[in-house]
């Protein structure tokens, strides 16, 4: 089977002399000769991405032992100095943090994807790994984004270029979703991993239709019509993530996922009233799907 390196779709990276992934605080001092990138990074197949720095710490010490690596010593920040993410290299898989929302998670987004281009990485697959609101299933489940619509419903998402406006379509590969449930879930699990689609707001509060933030100008009852007409459009789950995570990576040819467990029902509720040690257990089962797929994907 033959393997790809990222293209990306922007050509002035091609008469760039070097780059400074900024953010990354890598320094790329000449893209005519990537060895070193190369070398540090050339090895790499999944990019797994999620909110926070210790949460991506969690998931690399636990991608330890999925992938058998012996290795005791505390998990190394390879961008500690840039003082903004957190990225960690477990063998062929980086496991980065990138914020909350899509204005955080585009920034490390584009700079994650130069690196896997100038660091040659066959075939590299993105992962988001996180919590969400459940729309109509019970917390605890895992939802593996199928389409992602943005806050105004609509399955694309939208930004604004040299002042227009700019929209383009958010899918997930369906071979990735296929994949991530065939190998990521189990029956005996305890829990439901599904296929949804998803809407990623740029709002948690208003955005998302909650009454309990600083502004509230609508009723319960339009909130619970809003939910449901969110149902109707088969989505399952709320996040701040999804559509700018589809439409990029769909845009540049790369193949990625979102797994994301659901903390609440909205349907019942705003307010997150499961435990903290529930929340820590609901925060490893996406991590126990993922980390069968990633398995699975590297015996290819």
């Amino acid at each position: 089977m033959s393997k790809n390196t990222a293209k990306l779709a922007n050509p002035n990276l091609e008469t760039m002399s070097s780059d400074f992934l900024y953010h990354l605080d890598i320094n790329v001092a000449n893209t005519k000769d990537t060895s070193d990138i190369e070398h540090r990074f050339g090895d790499v197949r999944v990019i797994c991405t999620g909110g926070t720095a210790l949460r991506m710490r969690v998931l690399a010490l636990y991608m330890r032992k999925v992938l058998g690596i012996a290795d005791t010593s505390d998990p190394v920040d390879l961008c500690e100095r840039g003082h903004r993410y957190a990225m960690f290299k477990v063998g062929p898989v980086l496991c980065v943090s990138h914020g909350v929302g899509s204005s955080t998670f585009s920034v490390v987004l584009h700079e994650l994807l130069k690196l896997v281009k100038y660091a040659r990485c066959q075939d590299p697959v993105f992962l988001r790994i996180g919590t969400c609101g459940g729309i109509g299933v019970p917390p605890g489940t895992v939802v593996v984004t199928k389409d992602a619509f943005n806050g105004l419903l609509r399955n694309e998402h939208e930004i604004a270029i040299l002042g227009q406006r700019v929209v383009r379509p958010a899918q997930f590969p369906e071979d990735v979703i296929k994949n991530i449930l065939a190998y990521g879930a189990d029956p005996n699990d305890g829990f439901q991993t599904i296929s949804a689609n998803t809407m990623g707001t740029d709002c948690f509060y208003e955005g998302q239709g909650r009454t309990d933030g600083a502004i509230c100008e609508y009723t319960d009852e339009d909130k619970m019509a809003f939910l449901q007409k969110c149902h109707d459009l088969g989505i399952r789950n709320i996040e701040m993530e999804a559509s700018m995570f589809a439409s990029v990576t769909q845009k540049v040819g790369v193949k990625a996922g979102d797994v994301c467990v659901t903390l609440v029902n909205r349907l019942a509720g705003d307010q997150v009233t499961i435990t903290m040690d529930q929340k820590h257990d609901f925060e490893q089962r996406p991590f126990l799907v993922v980390g069968r797929y990633i398995k699975k994907l590297l015996q290819q």
